[in-house]
């Protein structure tokens, strides 16, 4: 199934010269990275710029210049403090006695040095692709796509620096860099798709089986209940099972992770800074009396959050009020924790083969989930889009009229994901979600977001104001959430 669908729907890719200023595409040398008479020429089609966007005029990005904020202790100091030297211990038996591993650690070390220095050492493009990868489509649009995404930054004469480029557009690339020590997409690398987040996402999948019990032994029960019950428990798994991100809380973490849960559940309503939930689920009847519609999860961690991902997906097949659920994922290993198709069918594997008498919930649903699988009630997507930074009004257009054409309900999960519906713009907090997101998604979208990061929208000023006074990191910390809903755009 991997990459299957973007081989489908993939635009046609030729080898033309041309003139610099004749298009608004990528454009790339196919064996350098200094300027050549040929290049590898993508269509409009990577990015549209004819797409709807946010009704206001759109403000400034969010950088990581900025002593004190989340964004700069991120890019300054926790991507290599903390979450690459824990992708180094985890992988460290690789990297230091594999000779597989030698030259991979040599890219790894050297990235972890650019880091080291972020606010001088500027960015780059990517390497270029190998002779042999020239011929792969997949490969030379998502190339292309990383391309023209850096090109603001990079070409220029001072190009930007690890802070000094937006935020979003500078974590991303840390990931798509890490892919590139890794050597992860050539086919001819000892590397060839090596994960170096897999242990710590097979940790939390091991870890999220005591929590997840309860909560799945009701999963079967919410889908016989009035919709305005069921619907909006599941929607609360799975808003808040976003707290529970392995970039932040590490899997061997000593916590009492099941007690936690609880207390954020328990705590639910007043942490909430927006909630549409009423709105979401009527909604949800109309689908369910129309005989069930086609509902898409933007996916964003493995491990317990994505089991309640799957929880909520397991209700809207058991309940009626979803005919197909289509899981949108990541198309390389990128945040730590975010899923890929292979974690999504290791999750569902593993919780069917539990033998513990006390996991007998978990172990039904995953039955249950594969069986979905295996009917196409469930099906995956993974897309280069879902690990790009530019805002989703540039969704790529073939992206899109998918969604448009098919889609009649898309849940946004998490930070990262809620981040792009908002391009990672400096919006007021209260400039209403309608505004920023309802005027330009293609189909009806609800977000459901633990906040991470210091953006949002749509957030009423007294609960934001109360939040500020409760707790100095309200913002970034996981502990309040958002529950956004809008009938999208008409066009």
């Amino acid at each position: 199934m991997r990459l299957s669908l973007a081989l489908a729907i993939i635009s046609v890719i030729v080898l033309k010269e041309v003139d610099t200023a004749a298009f608004t595409g990528a454009k790339i040398s196919a064996v350098s990275s200094k300027p050549s008479s040929t290049f590898l020429y993508m269509s409009s089609e990577t990015r549209r710029t004819m797409n709807p966007k946010p009704t206001l005029s759109l403000p400034k990005p969010i950088l990581s210049t900025t002593p004190g904020t989340w964004a700069y202790d991120t890019m300054s100091r926790r991507i290599d403090s903390e979450i690459l030297e824990r992708t180094f211990q985890e992988n460290k038996d690789e990297f230091l006695n594999d000779e597989k591993f030698a030259i991979a650690y040599q890219k790894f070390e050297a990235l972890r040095k650019d880091l080291q220095s972020a606010s001088t050492s500027p960015l780059r493009h990517l390497d270029p692709l190998p002779d042999h990868m020239i011929d792969d489509p997949v490969r030379v649009r998502e190339y292309n796509e990383w391309t023209q995404i850096l090109s603001p930054y990079v070409d220029k004469e001072e190009p930007d620096t690890w802070l000094s480029a937006p935020w979003m557009a500078a974590e991303f690339y840390l990931y798509r860099r890490l892919m590139e020590t890794l050597d992860y997409f050539n086919p001819q690398s000892s590397t060839y798709m090596y994960d170096p987040f897999a242990k710590q996402k097979r940790a939390g999948l091991e870890v999220s089986v005591a929590t997840a019990e309860p909560i799945l032994s009701q999963i079967q029960d919410l889908g016989k209940k009035k919709v305005k019950d069921g619907f909006a428990l599941a929607a609360a798994f799975a808003l808040w099972g976003n707290k529970m991100d392995l970039s932040i809380w590490p899997a061997d973490a000593k916590a009492d992770v099941p007690g936690m849960f609880q207390q954020i559940l328990a705590s639910a309503n007043d942490n909430l800074l927006h909630d549409d939930t009423t709105t979401l689920v009527e909604y949800g009847q109309k689908l369910l009396d129309k005989g069930g519609g086609e509902i898409d999860i933007v996916v964003d961690n493995a491990g317990f959050e994505l089991i309640m991902d799957l929880a909520l997906a397991d209700y809207l097949i058991n309940s009626g009020v979803a005919k197909t659920v289509r899981f949108q994922l990541k198309s390389h290993p990128t945040f730590v924790s975010d899923a890929l198709e292979k974690d999504l069918v290791e999750h569902i594997e593993f919780y069917t083969k539990l033998t513990e008498k006390e996991y007998s919930s978990c172990k039904e649903a995953g039955s249950r989930w594969k069986e979905y699988l295996v009917n196409g009630k469930w099906v995956c997507n993974e897309n280069s889009f879902w690990v790009q930074p530019p805002p989703m009004w540039e969704m790529p257009s073939d992206l899109r009229n998918d969604i448009k054409s098919r889609c009649d309900l898309a849940f946004i999960k998490g930070d990262a994901n809620y981040r792009r519906l908002l391009g990672d713009l400096e919006w007021d907090f209260s400039t209403p979600f309608q505004d920023v997101v309802g005027n330009y998604f293609p189909c009806p979208v609800c977000a459901l977001r633990t906040l991470k990061a210091e953006v949002g929208c749509g957030m009423e000023v007294k609960k934001v104001e109360n939040a500020m006074k409760l707790d100095d990191n309200w913002s970034t910390n996981g502990r309040f959430g958002v529950v956004h809903f809008s009938m999208g755009s008409k066009e």
